[in-house]
Formats: C-alpha cells, structure tokens, sequence
C-alpha cells in the first residue's frame, strides 16, 4: 500500500517538474516574435521536392555574394549529401555560406561531416542546443523554420527540409506532397531579417545591420506578410485567418491536433455556413500524432466538416485559406506543437489572384483523395482507439 503511495506521489512530483520546465523553460528561452509589415514580394509554389530542389541548387550553384540557409532538418543520405557538397564547393569558392540547423532535427549529421564544412570554409551552427536546468522545455522547443537567402535577391520558404524522402524516395512515405514558397522582391528583407535573428541566438553574432546582407529589391508582384511565432501567438493568427471566412475555409497539415479554441471557431464557422475542407494525410510518418487527430474528427465530420485523406504517400504541406481574402503558408502545422512550443515562420499572402492560384493547387489534391465519413471513424480498432487515447493525452507534446 505504502509503495503504491511512493509511486503516485513520485508521478506526481514528476508531472510536477514537466510543467514548471516547460512553463518557466518558455518565459527564459523565447524569443521575440516578429509580424512583419505588409510588403509586396513576388511568389512561386512548389509542391514537388524535386522541382523545387532543382530550382533551390540552381540559385546556391550560381550566387554570388552568399548563401544563408535554415532548415529543421538535414539527413545523413546521398540528397544531403549532395545538399553539402555544394555548399562545400561554393565555400571554397569565397562565396560565404551560413547553414544552421536544428539539434534535434538534424541530429543525424555525423560530427565529421560538420568539422569538414568547418573546415573548408562552411558556417556551421546549431539551433535550439539542450540547456540546462530546463532539459525538457529546450528538447521540446524545436526551431521549425525553414529558409534561405540567396545574394539578398531570392529567398524559400516552407515545409520542405533535406532528405531523400522529400524527393518521394522513401518506400515506407511513398510520393511526398508540400508546399513551399520562392520569393522575390521587398519580402526578402524580412525573411532574411528573421534568419540573421536565428544565427544570432544560435551563435551570438549579430548580423542585422550589415547592409551587404539587405541589398536593395524590386517591390514584387503581391501583398504578403511574413509572420515569425515562437509559440505565443500563432494560435491567434490561426484564429483569425478562420474567423475572416464567409463562405469557404481550407485547411492542409500533415498534423491535425487544434486547440480548444480553434477547434470552436471551426465548429462556429461551420454554423454560420462555411464550407470547411480539411486535407490532412492517410499514412503517419509520426504515428502517436496520426492517432491524435482522430479525437477531433467526429464533431468536425457531425457539424459537417469535408475531410479528405491523402493516401498516394506522406501529406506535408501546411496552408490555412479563408476565401479568396487570406492565406497562410508556411512551416506550422495545425497543432499544438506548432501552435504553443516551436519556432514557426509563415507567410500571409493578401493578394486574390495568387491566393485563387494556391487553391486550385490545394483543390487538385483534394480531389484525388478519397473522403473520411463519420463510419470509418467509429470503425477503427480497439487497438487504434487505445493508441487514440494516449495520444490524446500526450498531446501539447506530439
């Protein structure tokens, strides 16, 4: 009896420490957050790894002043591989090249490989590093963000990282689908802003006021807006985007685990008419977070909710649409991770046109995917429905 007490109150103890980690971890460790002014910027969507890729090497292969990149994740395969050996190549060019990095994400990349770049010239750098006393919070509190800029003329931005399974190469994953920005024009100037901004905390060097690094730029086709989150705010964002639509909303994620008060705001939505579409995928490269979202399905498909499952490979791409008004595209998912832990960066699109041309893209997805009813749902196994809980459970860390 005594020892079943002890346990107990350990657990508890322990539950204990996980949140004030985390809660004290996110007011020490934070950032600033950045909503950028409106500019104009001109744009071009990927949503295959292997044009984008193209484009992406071509730009690195051909700069000529430096290269500044950030990405979640670089693996240990021949694509990053080949992703380095560029970069090697334009180091020992005397073009500079800055890489940085997410510890945890990119964990796969061998101390050799690093000491290499180093060494022929390369700037390497780690982002979001363990520190203590706040183990759990800064394990838990990735930097999401994935960016480049080239010569201060061409900048990326969105879900894609490193790795050979964003080129469709991976058996288990099968044909990858993300979205991911090219841009030109006043916008580069922030997403370089937020990328120096990163180094800096990463490496203590503050690069934000060299003025090689902010050449100046043509004004660009339409009006965006890029928005930096470091878990504060983006919830709000996400809860304005949806509450700005009248008569459609679309929402991609590869990770659907909403918040309270987005999962109302979809509920209201569909009360006041809204047709509300969400394309989240069939396979799970994260299991527990595939079983997560299965707990808000129900009441979003009973109020009428459209959700449609990507099954040709992995879904990846993370967009948010309300009407022709708004769009959001960029590195956070629709979840709790995204919304409350890491470092985020999305790009707020105003512009009719373009935002038409996102969702026809978005669309053509959808239609290829076939539409979960409410009978599929309860049909899943006591095992998944068990594996549902848990998850549920655990998921502000998922």
């Amino acid at each position: 009896m005594m020892s079943g007490m002890v346990v107990i109150l350990l657990f508890i103890i322990f539950i204990a420490w996980l949140a004030i980690d985390l809660g004290v971890g996110k007011k020490v460790f934070s950032q600033a957050e950045n909503t950028f002014p409106k500019r104009r910027a001109s744009l071009f969507l990927f949503a295959d790894g292997n044009v984008l890729y193209k484009d992406l090497f071509h730009e690195i292969e051909n700069a000529s002043s430096f290269i500044h990149l950030s990405f979640y994740i670089v693996q240990n395969d021949e694509v990053s591989q080949d992703f380095l050996d560029l970069l090697v190549q334009k180091a020992q060019q005397n073009i500079e090249v800055r890489l940085l990095v997410d510890r945890v994400g990119s964990y796969k990349i061998k101390k050799n490989k690093i000491a290499f770049l180093k060494k022929q010239g390369v700037h390497f750098a780690y982002s979001r590093t363990l520190r203590w006393p706040y183990l759990f919070y800064t394990l838990n509190a990735r930097n999401h963000r994935k960016m480049a800029v080239i010569d201060g003329k061409v900048g990326y931005i969105g879900g894609f990282n490193i790795g050979r399974e964003y080129l469709g190469l991976d058996a288990k994953l099968g044909v990858w689908k993300d979205y991911h920005l090219r841009m030109e024009g006043e916008g580069i100037q922030d997403l370089q802003m937020q990328l120096l901004s990163d180094w800096y905390a990463a490496t203590g060097l503050d690069l934000r006021k060299m003025e090689r690094y902010f050449p100046p730029t043509s004004e660009g086709d339409y009006v965006i807006q890029l928005q930096s989150t470091e878990g504060f705010s983006l919830e709000e964002s996400f809860l304005s985007i949806i509450n700005q639509a009248n008569r459609e909303l679309y929402i991609g994620t590869p990770y659907f685990i909403p918040s309270e008060p987005l999962m109302n705001a979809l509920l209201q939505a569909r009360a006041r008419g809204v047709q509300v579409h969400i394309l989240i995928p069939m396979r799970a490269d994260q299991p527990l977070v595939h079983h997560a979202a299965f707990a808000y399905l129900p009441t979003l498909l009973q109020a009428g909710c459209m959700i449609y499952q990507y099954y040709y490979g992995f879904y990846h791409a993370k967009v948010l649409i309300a009407d022709n008004v708004i769009c959001d595209v960029g590195t956070a998912n629709f979840d709790k991770r995204s919304l409350f832990l890491n470092a985020e960066i999305n790009c707020l699109i105003y512009d009719a046109t373009y935002i038409e041309e996102v969702k026809n893209s978005f669309k053509v997805c959808m239609g290829e995917c076939p539409v979960l009813s409410l009978e599929d749902v309860k049909n899943r196994t006591w095992s998944e429905k068990l594996k549902q809980g848990f998850a549920t459970f655990i998921s502000p860390l998922l």
